[in-house]
This record gives C-alpha cells, structure tokens and sequence, in this order.
C-alpha cells in the first residue's frame, strides 16, 4: 500500500514548554497592554532608569532584591518583552472564583508553576528557569529567595549563579527602589505614590564557563551580583539569609 493510500490516522500532538510559553503569553500580552498595564501606568507612573540595559531579544536573568508581592507585577510592567518568574503550582490549583482568579493573575503577570514536592523545589525552579533561558526569553529571579523582612538587602543564594553559568546568559541587576513603601508586607491594597526601578548594566560570568557547580565559583558570582543590586538599590546589605532572619523572628527568639 503506497503512502498516500494509507488510512488516516489521528495523531496527538505533545504538549512542549514553548507551546505552554505560547499559550500563557496570549493571556500575558492582553493583560499587560490592553487590560491591566494601562491601568497601573496612569495610576502608578513608573520612574524607570536604565531599561536600555535589558536586551530587546536573546536570553538574560532579571536579578532583583525583593521587597513586596507587587515587584512581580511592576517590574515586568516596565520590560518590553515578557518576564517570566516561577512560583509553587498550589498557586494555580485553588478552587472557587478565588482560586481561578489567583491563576490568572500568575499566569497573567508570566509566572509558571513549579511543583515543590520531594523537596526539590529549589532544582525544579532552576530547571524551570533555564527552560525559558534556552527558549530565548527573560526570565526573573529573587537571588534573596524571600521577601526583605526589613528593606535591607541580604546574602543571594547561588541558585542565580548555577542558572547563569549553565545558560551562558547575562544577568541584568535590578533595583525595586520603592515598593516596599507602594505596597508594605501584609497590606493587600497598594498606596497610590509613584513607582521607581533601576536597572543596571549586565553581568557577563562567561570567563567562568564550564565552571557550574563549584560552590567558590557560585559564591563569587552571586555576591557579585548582589553587590551591583546593592549599588542600584542603596540599601544596607545584610550577609545572612534573609529567611534565616524570618525564622528567628518567629520562633520570638
């Protein structure tokens, strides 16, 4: 039987990262230029300075301090192209209005679920990360791990650095100058005062290719880079992990 007498057959097309990129970034670009964006722009009126410093295409890792759930939203708010952050899948999967709307507010803003299970969540954001690294896009990263409990800057976790090295990406440094006073921990309404975000110029760690993996190498990476957030942001740097401040804190210790 030749080829074209062949029966039909019903192929299923496997799902790949790119094309869940390509589905959320529909919902992404809608929100960003025709629902949302204008809204906070008119009401927020970002202060950027050095948004030249992210390239308009090609690979590259947002590095910014961490002051207040709304860095996801105005950071990416001011980035011509999509950024993508990563958080824990039980974010996407509550039920109810609550839950859908929760959903659509990560997907909207170019989060993706990671599933934080075993143990592994730290890996899986990684790995998550330098998918979309490969693919060519922005992707955000927390180098702290966690909310500032004070404003000040703390030690980065390497994380930042392994991504770096194992995509060949650059890394752009980024300041939230303000946010934790837009919008402070625990307030779920944000103050209507002007947004400000500092970007720096970027990081080349390519004399250390080949080197993923070397915890001195690592080290020195971060700290390099959470030095130019320090210089960008002017905040006091902390050397100690901003969660290990947090579990003191709530052990009353």
């Amino acid at each position: 039987m030749s080829r074209l007498a062949a029966p039909s057959r019903i192929v299923k097309r496997h799902t790949t990262f790119a094309d869940r990129l390509g589905r959320d970034s529909v919902l992404y670009w809608l929100l960003k230029y025709i629902f949302l964006g204008p809204l906070l722009r008119l009401i927020f009126r970002p202060q950027v300075e050095g948004l030249e410093h992210v390239p308009d295409q090609g690979p590259a890792i947002l590095a910014s301090n961490h002051l207040s759930f709304s860095d996801s939203i105005f950071m990416p708010l001011v980035v011509k192209r999509k950024v993508t952050f990563v958080a824990k899948a039980e974010y996407f999967t509550g039920k109810g209005l609550k839950g859908w709307l929760t959903k659509m507010f990560f997907v909207g803003t170019g989060t993706i679920p990671v599933d934080r299970s075993g143990g592994r969540a730290a890996q899986a954001a990684l790995d998550t990360q330098l998918r979309v690294l490969r693919a060519g896009g922005l992707a955000g990263i927390y180098p702290e791990g966690t909310r500032s409990p004070d404003g000040r800057l703390f030690r980065g976790k390497t994380g930042v650095a392994r991504l770096a090295l194992e995509s060949g990406a650059t890394v752009v440094p980024v300041a939230m100058l303000n946010s934790d006073v837009v919008q402070p921990t625990g307030k779920l309404i944000p103050k209507v005062m002007r947004v400000k975000i500092r970007f720096g110029a970027p990081l080349d760690f390519s004399r250390y290719a080949g080197m993923a993996g070397d915890r001195f190498v690592e080290r020195a990476i971060t700290d390099e880079i959470m030095y130019d957030v320090m210089e960008l942001s002017g905040r006091e740097y902390v050397d100690t992990y901003a969660v290990k401040i947090k579990n003191v804190a709530a052990a009353g210790v």
